[in-house]
């Protein structure tokens, strides 16, 4: 069922949309304001809708609205003119597939309205898959959080629906990405991922688009870019929020029309990628500042699907610690047999501002450290005990500011006081003070200058 619906009121528009789509294949239905198209929404099945936005009666925001509540498997294309592109981005947030600008190419409507077709085949014929046969690629936990990651993970893998992953840094992000990649119709194919935080500002557009040989000096062959080398597979964006202002421009449209040329190059590259996008960034404050496009980011933004941090899932941690256990086990070729209750009551309380990563290296240090078969409370280290001090001493005081600041404070103060006993037990005695500390003479100076501690 391959029938469009064009929406316009300009009598030409409409007879050259409809040229457009009959030529690729396309059943076309016309109709010149929202009023009549909803009659024809309600006569019988449409596959997509392709509506202007300013029509007298009924006009395309009030359409879609109307159309996403009482159609909602129906996608909808908004037509509109470069001045109104924010009134486009509008229409995003409140549920249009796509949009696109006048005056447009043929190849640019066919794109978006075989997209279109394919997103309402998908959800006519999703198939979603029991919990049990979730591939769950090293996703650990048994928490409410993460079993709504499951599910969204069920309903969105076996879509070509573009993802954007948020979370705070150490979350497993990257692992939702890799969980959703595996149970997709694309498993077979490649995961590419690229970590645009890790990447110069100036090689980005090679490293996503490729370059021809000569494009620059160094360019002795050409290069294939990620896009290229996730055709009929998946990219994973990791720190999307760190990628330039000009780049991001480009990106949007390879997002849009899934087409873009290698640096240097003149023939243009067509691939079929689906995106996957995770940031640590709030990307709405960011297009609040300026440094993130709001088109952009609402094209990303098609699923969110949000990883609480390790302090709000703390059913997770149990389970992810005898995993960290049996995972090191093997792989250093120890013995551990578990951790003492008293050890993972310190863990239920502390803030874990480093998330799963900062869970996994303790584990990992704790069980190298180890002289019994049981962690004890023997291995934990001090910075450990230390900031679970520090978690106390907040809450007692109702001190609502970022732990990694409670822990800064507190370590400082503890710097502060053992230096006053070393000076102390040294009469004063600054070389000798430094000896007892571990320090050199002149880095005591220079932490009794920070701790106004000279006099």
């Amino acid at each position: 069922m391959n029938r469009i619906l064009i929406v316009d009121d300009e009598l030409n528009m409409r007879l050259v949309l409809a040229a457009m789509l009959k030529k690729e294949g396309y059943e076309v239905t016309a109709a010149a304001d929202g009023a009549e198209a909803l009659r024809i929404l309600e006569a019988g099945p449409v596959a997509a809708v392709v509506t202007d936005l300013k029509m007298p009666r009924v006009d395309g925001m009030e359409l879609l609205d109307r159309a996403s509540r009482q159609y909602p498997d129906i996608p909808v294309i908004i037509i509109t003119a470069h001045g109104t592109v924010a009134t486009a981005v509008e229409a995003l947030k409140k549920g249009a597939l796509d949009y696109i600008t006048k005056p447009f190419e043929l190849e640019e409507l066919k794109n978006v309205v075989s997209k279109a077709i394919k997103t309402r085949n998908l959800k006519e014929n999703e198939l979603l898959l029991p919990p049990e046969d979730i591939e769950r690629a090293g996703i650990i936990g048994a928490s409410r959080s993460t079993r709504e990651i499951f599910d969204a993970i069920t309903r969105v893998a076996p879509t070509t629906t573009t993802i954007l992953i948020t979370g705070e840094t150490g979350t497993g992000k990257e692992l939702v990405a890799e969980a959703i990649h595996r149970n997709s119709p694309r498993k077979k194919n490649p995961l590419i991922k690229i970590n645009c935080a890790a990447i110069a500002e100036t090689l980005m557009e090679s490293e996503l688009f490729g370059y021809e040989k000569g494009a620059f000096t160094g360019a002795a062959i050409t290069k294939p870019g990620r896009f290229e080398l996730a055709h009929k597979g998946t990219l994973f964006l990791d720190e999307v929020g760190e990628i330039p202002r000009d780049m991001q421009v480009k990106l949007l449209r390879v997002l849009q029309e899934q087409e873009f040329e290698r640096v240097g190059g003149l023939k243009t590259i067509r691939v079929d990628v689906r995106i996957i996008a995770a940031t640590n960034r709030n990307l709405q404050q960011s297009v609040q500042e300026g440094s993130f496009r709001e088109d952009l980011f609402y094209r990303l933004n098609v699923f969110p699907i949000a990883v609480p941090p390790l302090r709000e899932r703390t059913d997770d941690i149990l389970p992810l610690a005898e995993f960290f256990v049996e995972k090191f086990n093997r792989k250093l070729d120890l013995s551990v047999t578990g951790i003492a209750p008293a050890v993972m009551d310190m863990f239920l309380r502390y803030p874990w501002p480093g998330n799963i990563r900062e869970l996994e290296n303790l584990i990992e240090r704790m069980m190298l450290l180890a002289r019994t078969p049981l962690i004890t409370a023997d291995e934990v280290p001090p910075e450990f005990k230390a900031g679970l001090e520090a978690e106390a001493l907040a809450e007692a005081a109702g001190d609502k500011k970022p732990f990694k600041d409670r822990m800064r404070t507190h370590m400082e103060n503890a710097e502060k006081q053992m230096i006053l006993q070393c000076l102390e037990e040294s009469g004063g005695n600054v070389t000798r003070a430094a000896k007892l500390l571990g320090l050199s003479r002149k880095g005591l100076q220079l932490k009794m200058i920070k701790y106004n501690l000279r006099k």
